[in-house]
């Protein structure tokens, strides 16, 4: 049996310490701040990031270049026979399909297997956890390529946004409609799914927002959701960009709607920020990958 590593990028939103504690390697991400180049987590903290938000810099992300990802395929495989790299979703960037253009290359032919499974931040957590797993179980990488691939559409999230400044920002709402926003307290629940951010609804007040998340989610789980959960085959998700004081009410909060039910909790990864500002909230699900008969 083969060997195999996971590769990720920053956009799963793992601390360095997560990443060691799974036994994953990392590539930090690079945004430009006022035209300046940082990394996430090398050079550019959470905290400097939101600051940096905050004070109204220029924010954007960027692709990694070939070379840098490279270099870390090649360290992966210096520990590794094969590797998984698993980046942000192609629905949400071209990196991953830069990507797996590179893997064709001879040098990293039959060894480097992207994985294109639809997901960003504490899903993307989920879906390495289940790699993991599938590693234990004897799988090899290109079946746990598939697998994970084929199960891109068994994955939901919902995330309310406390400010309407990034959207408007990021041109995807009008600067009036920001500004009437703002006036009557709207607050935006946006829904990721299979590698898509877009619009859910529109609620008055951060509050109501929470509560039309856990709603939501109360339904998927009876309706869509249901033989996972019957099966125990389901996974609570939680994700935030707020304090950790507000992140740990809404997790308690989750919990008890869900009782019974474990929560994997982690951070809105930065790429994902840039577009929703601080004090974000989300909740979703992700279900067991089903093994081939």
């Amino acid at each position: 049996m083969k060997n195999i590593g996971i590769i990720t990028d920053s956009h799963s939103g793992l601390t360095p310490r997560q990443a060691q504690e799974l036994g994953v390697l990392v590539l930090p991400m690079p945004f430009y701040i006022n035209g300046e180049c940082y990394y996430e987590n090398v050079t550019l903290s959470r905290e400097v990031f939101f600051e940096k938000l905050s004070q109204g810099a220029e924010v954007s992300t960027s692709q990694p270049s070939p070379e840098e990802v490279k270099a870390l395929w090649r360290k992966g495989l210096e520990q590794y026979d094969e590797l998984l790299y698993m980046p942000i979703s192609s629905g949400l960037s071209g990196s991953c399909m830069t990507a797996a253009a590179m893997a064709g290359d001879s040098e990293f032919n039959n060894k480097v297997f992207v994985v294109d499974h639809g997901r960003v931040s504490t899903p993307l957590v989920r879906t390495i956890m289940d790699a993991l797993e599938l590693i234990q179980e004897g799988y090899t990488a290109s079946q746990i390529k598939d697998i994970l691939e084929a199960s891109k559409n068994d994955m939901v999230i919902y995330i309310a946004l406390e400010t309407l400044e990034y959207l408007k920002k990021g041109g995807r709402i009008s600067t009036m409609t920001a500004a009437l926003g703002t006036l009557l307290n709207v607050k935006p629940v946006l829904k990721l799914e299979t590698g898509i951010l877009e619009s859910f609804q529109k609620c008055r007040g951060f509050k109501k927002a929470r509560k039309l998340m856990i709603d939501t989610m109360k339904k998927d789980i009876e309706t869509r959701f249901h033989d996972s959960l019957e099966k125990g085959e389901l996974s609570l998700l939680a994700a935030s960009s707020a304090s950790p004081e507000i992140t740990a009410e809404w997790v308690k909060e989750i919990e008890e709607a869900f009782p019974g039910m474990s929560v994997l909790s982690g951070n809105l990864s930065l790429g994902i920020c840039c577009h929703t500002g601080p004090g974000g909230l989300g909740i979703g699900c992700s279900c067991r990958p089903s093994r081939p008969e």
